[in-house]
């Protein structure tokens, strides 16, 4: 599975709503943990007056120490698991992806968002860059200021977007590893809709009774297709597992159908394959990323 966490922090509240499923899944899954502070030069010269820029490697001496000491105190929170401090100097999104890109078993995990600043750097893009950049796994949480960052967050449920496609499911086993190490409920999802275009009289019209007949196929081959997977995960000693299939867009049916349930956490793949029957993972991963208010786990789909 994994051999290690990465958790990327900026020192404001939001980037903390990260801590208490980084806690969760650090304890549960027995991982050391990495805690990740990047200051980054450029940013703070812009944020200084000019007098101030004069000795701006002074202020990053100094950052680099209030950075060392908050980190320290986050890692006391961290309960029976290894944690390591790190202060690096970079770009964040380079530093991040780069410090991972070391073991390829490191999970990286880091909130959506935090705030700009002297010593902070914006999540919002960072997390973007990291998500389009990263080849490792990546767990991201949707920052709330109003959130909690104490204690831990533990999910009940995982949420699996499918497309038919064979990249898509190559989170499967991770997904499998997770329901079993962590005793979480597999919900399998699958959305379908008409495509634009489809059956077209040739005068511009759709001729509702085929489309009728064509909506019901694409319904029966969306069930087909999710009964069979949830066969094979049972043969895998999924005991909980069921599948949800929901006619509409994809990313607003995972969304929408992931706020009507609580404690999950969305499990997916960062592309599939275009084409009838299938979404452009890439697009919807990041919308998702971006609206859903559960943890998404995202792994890379190698092609």
């Amino acid at each position: 599975m994994y051999k290690k966490i990465l958790i990327a922090l900026d020192g404001s509240p939001s980037a903390e709503n990260v801590l208490p499923y980084a806690r969760a899944l650090a304890k549960r899954l027995a991982l050391p943990v990495d805690l990740l502070e990047v200051i980054d030069i450029v940013e703070m010269a812009r944020s200084v007056p000019a007098a101030e820029g004069l000795f701006i490697n002074q202020l990053a001496a100094d950052d680099a120490r209030r950075s060392g000491a908050y980190l320290d105190a986050i890692a006391q929170s961290f309960a029976g698991v290894p944690v390591h401090c790190l202060v690096k100097q970079g770009h964040a999104a380079d530093i991040i992806v780069e410090t991972a890109a070391d073991d390829k078993d490191t999970l990286i995990m880091m909130a959506t968002h935090g705030r700009s600043g002297l010593n902070r750097f914006l999540l919002g893009s960072v997390a973007e860059k990291v998500l389009r950049g990263a080849a490792n796994p990546l767990l991201l949480v949707r920052a709330n200021e109003a959130a909690r960052t104490d204690g831990e967050v533990a999910v009940k449920s995982v949420i699996v977007p499918l497309d038919g496609s064979e990249l898509a499911e190559t989170i499967l086993p991770v997904v499998e590893e997770w329901a079993k190490r962590l005793d979480l409920e597999v919900i399998l999802f699958r959305a379908y809709v008409i495509p634009y275009g489809a059956y077209s009289t040739g005068e511009g019209f759709y001729d509702p009774v085929n489309l009728e007949a064509f909506l019901a196929r694409l319904r029966q081959e969306t069930i087909d297709y999710l009964e069979g997977k949830t066969a094979e995960l049972k043969r895998q000693g999924i005991e909980k597992v069921f599948y949800v299939a929901k006619e509409g867009l994809s990313a607003d049916e995972i969304i929408k159908f992931a706020r009507a349930t609580p404690d999950n956490l969305i499990a997916m793949c960062s592309h599939g394959r275009s084409g009838v029957g299938r979404w452009v993972l890439g697009s919807v991963t990041e919308t998702v990323v971006r609206h859903a208010g559960d943890p998404v786990l995202v792994l890379r789909a190698q092609s």
